[in-house]
């Protein structure tokens, strides 16, 4: 499909922006692992601190770029599948939204502004532009969806007997969780956190927010696996030479994320004492059952693959994964692709570990929790985000990609890294290693009375890892931005690789409308938070609370105090 100007500098700009800042990301991300491993022994490095430097990569990192990728893939899918642009006015104020709230964020955390983590937990406090940039860039993605439905609406009008493509099905899918789930996040930040910060309020009910957050904060885990899980059922298959197995369970598979995916953030509040134990025993089985549609998504792209390799030429039961194209440039995507599901096979059965109650006890704010959703993000959502990054840059602007060899590589590299990077962080995990924390400074310095020497191999596999990950987002930048400043010598399109399926399944009603789900999403989802809200009013309460990043201790009680010594010296005069 041809592409106007307009969409054509929207797409761009929404993948060109968000790469430019990952940079930093990346840097920080090396940096986190130089000062865990004790070759850092200090507080900051070039005026970045620790804390500051962990914000800026998990807020770059996890929520700027998955957000913006989402987004623009979702433009091309709509591009590509329904041969329609969107409205011109939700694309194009969505992406002014976003780039306007992005750089809010970004120029307060270069600024140390902002160093609550990406988590942004009370008591914690970033400026209060901070929670405004935030907002802004996720009502920007709404506005895109939006325009999308308008756009499917005028596609169905015309094609009323065609079933919704798969890819248009998991896009709406994710981005109806994601404004489910973004609601309440929406809340705590404009309502709670920036009155307070604003110190328009004293009083913040920490539990509360930590709740809000976390009810947007896990579906979050799947707004940024869901674009890759689409990568792979309708891309994966054709770049591979081989059909998709089944339709109807890539749908069954989306459709389940739906409904099960936004009532599962109670788990991340399991050492939490204000949830009952009903609750959580609750949300650990919502947790388990959200792992069906991944283990049916490893069944039918382990079918797809082996669909493909059989029409290769392979022979025997195992004999098909050696004929599949690997290190082939010519299908540079499939790297991307299948390095990031051979990490993700990892990090989903760490998360069956995160999701049982007494197993989470035991690696509860350890480095097991970093280790194992680097095998999520950094595994499966970051290597598509790469991948198909510079094939829609190179699409959508008629440039040719530069230095494919490199660009093929890569992902090879990177799947070494963080699989020794999320090792590292696991086994530290395991023997109490603490995330969030600047190790550099005691536990892995020698001089240092708190020294433990059981952590230095752990933590040095860390940042061997994270060095090697560094390397091979190094060599993809260079080719990316050579890509991105080279000259347009093809006609610009939007355009997907699209896999057909293998079998003509009979259409299940079901499986082509959302509105059930959607009613059923809604009902888990008041079924576990309104206990929990119960349970957060009934053992906790607003506190006056003031917090200095470089200090735990409370110091409205400070403030309070020495307020209580002047008057009793003014008395005493």
């Amino acid at each position: 499909m041809n592409i106007s100007k307009s969409f054509q500098r929207t797409i761009l700009t929404g993948l060109f922006m968000p790469m430019s800042l990952f940079i930093l990301g990346v840097y920080n991300g090396v940096m986190q692992t130089l000062y865990r491993a004790g070759v850092l022994q200090q507080e900051a490095v070039a005026g970045i601190n620790y804390y500051q430097g962990l914000t800026m990569h998990g807020v770059i990192n996890a929520i700027v770029l998955t957000t913006f990728f989402a987004v623009v893939f979702g433009h091309v899918i709509m591009g590509h599948y329904l041969k329609k642009e969107p409205p011109k006015w939700s694309y194009q104020t969505s992406m002014i939204l976003m780039v306007v709230g992005t750089l809010i964020d970004v120029v307060l955390m270069v600024l140390g502004k902002a160093q609550a983590l990406y988590t942004f937990y009370a008591p914690l406090k970033n400026s209060p532009l901070f929670y405004v940039g935030t907002s802004l860039l996720i009502i920007g993605s709404w506005i895109a969806f939006f325009g999308w439905i308008a756009t499917y609406k005028e596609w169905r009008k015309e094609n009323p007997d065609a079933k919704m493509p798969i890819a248009v099905l998991a896009t709406f899918v994710n981005f109806t969780m994601w404004v489910i789930a973004s609601i309440p996040v929406a809340y705590e930040s404009l309502v709670i956190l920036l009155p307070w910060s604003a110190g328009w309020t004293e009083d913040i009910n920490v539990p509360l927010t930590r709740m809000l957050f976390w009810m947007f904060g896990h579906p979050l885990v799947y707004f940024w696996l869901l674009p890759a899980y689409t990568a792979f059922y309708t891309i994966l298959p054709k770049v591979s030479g081989g059909k998709l197995y089944s339709g109807n369970a890539a749908r069954m598979a989306f459709l389940l994320f739906l409904i099960l995916s936004t009532p599962v953030g109670v788990h991340h509040q399991f050492s939490e004492p204000v949830m009952e134990q009903g609750t959580k025993m609750w949300v650990s089985i919502l947790t388990f059952a959200v792992s069906i549609p991944s283990f049916m998504t490893a069944f039918t792209v382990g079918a797809s693959l082996e669909v493909a390799g059989r029409k290769r030429g392979a022979k025997g039961l195992l004999n098909w994964m050696t004929h599949l194209p690997w290190f082939d440039s010519k299908n540079y995507l499939f790297g991307y692709f299948i390095c990031g599901l051979l990490l993700f096979i990892f990090g989903g059965l760490s998360g069956i570990v995160n999701a049982s109650y007494a197993l989470n006890q035991m690696v509860h704010n350890t480095g097991w929790v970093p280790g194992h959703f680097h095998m999520t993000v950094a595994g499966p959502t970051l290597l598509v985000i790469l991948g198909m990054s510079i094939y829609m840059y190179s699409k959508v602007s008629g440039k040719k990609i530069k230095m494919l060899s490199v660009v093929t590589i890569v992902p090879y590299l990177w799947l070494i890294g963080t699989a020794l990077l999320s090792h590292g962080l696991m086994a530290g995990g395991l023997m109490g290693e603490p995330r969030r924390t600047n190790l550099g400074m005691s536990y892995t310095n020698p001089s240092h009375e708190l020294f433990n020497q059981y952590w230095v191999p752990s933590t040095t596999t860390t940042m061997v890892g994270g060095i090697m990950m560094g390397v091979a987002a190094l060599l993809y930048f260079i080719a990316f931005f050579s890509t991105a400043f080279g000259k347009s010598t093809e006609q610009a399109s939007v355009e997907l690789p699209e896999a057909e399926e293998l079998h003509s399944e009979k259409p299940i009603p079901l499986l082509h409308n959302m509105k059930p789900w959607i009613i059923v999403s809604i009902i888990l989802t008041l079924i576990t938070y309104l206990p929990s809200l119960k349970n957060v009013f009934k053992y906790s309460q607003p506190v006056p609370n003031k917090f200095e990043a470089e200090s735990p201790v409370n110091t409205t009680k400070v403030d309070q105090k020495t307020k209580q010594i002047s008057s009793e010296n003014e008395k005493t005069k």
